[in-house]
């Protein structure tokens, strides 16, 4: 792996302008790489503007850029890896990073973050990088193993228009509401019958509520199961009582039918988690007006929480072209033109930290409040419990059976009594097999 063409990934013009042309062109001539994600039909056309100023930076590359449904995703990666037929360059989610890197199945790819000389890491979301860090031993220390698409702050979004309509004042920035000042915001909100009901909110997010509370899915050094710790199940039912026993929710058979984003859309959900994708949706189809406020607290504790997420960009260890194919993870991550372009279409927030805080924060489109995205990423957002564990096959049977919860058929204190010890047992077997 060369840092030349590290640097000439991230800033293509410098690097056109000191060579002359690509390490493609230098090396082994014309030849195309392969690319594997998912995404709407929006998030695709913007990696193909994306690529095609790869393309351009290095004329003698071509890219293969395969889309697979989301849900199709992890069968059809783990189905080509298997065969032999890894793509050069894949979506590498977070849960992965570990087994992936343990296996020798993603490359090393810390030279293109660390030690470059026309790379400023200071410039990129420390927690966004720290996602693909794997030491052997700990989750978000040691060797680089992908590159991030993005950081993905889920913010909670409200309809301004039917706040006005409902004489519903959006809480400060900087004073979010408790738990009950939100309940009783919801219920002010909530209207109507049928086919014209508008609900307060979308489903709450679990991790906010959890995590305010004071809870947490595992302990500290994430080996034992804790989801029958009160302040756990405690979130859990208040979350489950805001259809149940509040009604400002939509119920699950209702959300089946209809999900809450094409209700909000709708105008028939006042507020519902968003994150930084969502945005060119927004600006495109939304016919309302909209803003971000911060999530509500427990109060219990009076602290703010909520999850980030992000997707890397991982390498095959396997590849016959893995510079070219470093090159374009490092591209896509870090390259000014086309972290604008993925930012001016609504998909993310920057990677590139004075872009975020300078062209991003001062753009006139909504929402206003896009600051608390940067909140989430700097201040009260949190990684995924799942990802610091070698799997998360605890984590998927944790949310098997969690519609028993939403319809009221068992108590949050009952289901977190009947799935602990099986999450523990698929913890420990995750834990044997990193350590074996």
């Amino acid at each position: 792996m060369k840092k030349r063409s590290a640097a000439v990934a991230v800033f293509a013009a410098a690097a056109l302008v000191l060579s002359g042309c690509s390490a493609a062109q230098t090396e082994s001539g014309e030849h195309t790489i392969t690319f594997m994600g998912w995404g709407s039909d929006t998030e695709i056309a913007v990696f193909n503007d994306m690529i095609a100023q790869y393309e351009d930076a290095y004329p003698d590359v071509k890219v293969d850029y395969i889309t697979v449904p989301a849900a199709d995703f992890q069968t059809k990666l783990q189905t080509m890896i298997a065969s032999n037929k890894t793509p050069d360059v894949f979506y590498l989610a977070p849960e992965n990073v570990m087994p992936f890197a343990s296996s020798g199945i993603v490359a090393d790819l810390s030279d293109y973050v660390d030690n470059n000389e026309l790379f400023d890491p200071a410039n990129v979301w420390q927690k966004a990088i720290d996602m693909y860090r794997y030491d052997g031993t700990t989750p978000g220390k040691g060797a680089v193993y992908g590159l991030p698409k993005d950081i993905g702050p889920f913010a909670l979004a409200y309809n301004k228009d039917l706040f006005d309509a409902a004489g519903v004042t959006a809480p400060d920035p900087e004073s979010p509401w408790t738990w009950d000042e939100f309940v009783a915001a919801a219920k002010k909100l909530t209207s109507g019958t049928g086919d014209d009901k508008v609900y307060g909110s979308a489903p709450y997010s679990l991790e906010s509520a959890v995590w305010s509370n004071g809870g947490d899915w595992l302990n500290a050094d994430h080996t034992e199961v804790t989801v029958t710790d009160p302040k756990f199940t405690e979130a859990l039912q208040w979350v489950a009582d805001l259809s149940l026993k509040e009604g400002v929710v939509p119920t699950s058979e209702e959300e089946s039918s209809l999900p809450s984003f094409q209700r909000f859309m709708d105008g028939k959900v006042a507020m519902m988690g968003v994150g930084p994708w969502n945005q060119g949706g927004f600006w495109a189809d939304a016919t309302f007006n909209w803003d971000l406020m911060p999530w509500p607290v427990s109060p219990a504790t009076g602290e703010r929480a909520v999850w980030y997420g992000g997707i890397g960009f991982g390498v095959a260890n396997s590849s016959k072209d893995k510079e070219d194919a470093s090159n374009l993870a490092a591209f896509l991550a870090f390259n000014e033109d086309a972290q604008r372009t993925n930012m001016e279409q609504g998909q993310a927030v920057p990677n590139l930290i004075d872009m975020a805080k300078s062209e991003y924060l001062t753009s006139d489109k909504a929402p206003a409040n896009k600051e608390e995205f940067i909140r989430i990423i700097e201040d009260y957002g949190r990684r995924a419990t799942q990802t610091y564990t070698y799997n998360s096959e605890w984590f998927g049977l944790f949310n098997s059976n969690l519609a028993s919860v939403w319809t009221g058929e068992q108590t949050a204190e009952e289901y977190a009594a009947s799935v602990t010890d099986e999450m523990q047992q698929m913890l420990d077997d995750g834990i044997a097999e990193q350590t074996k």
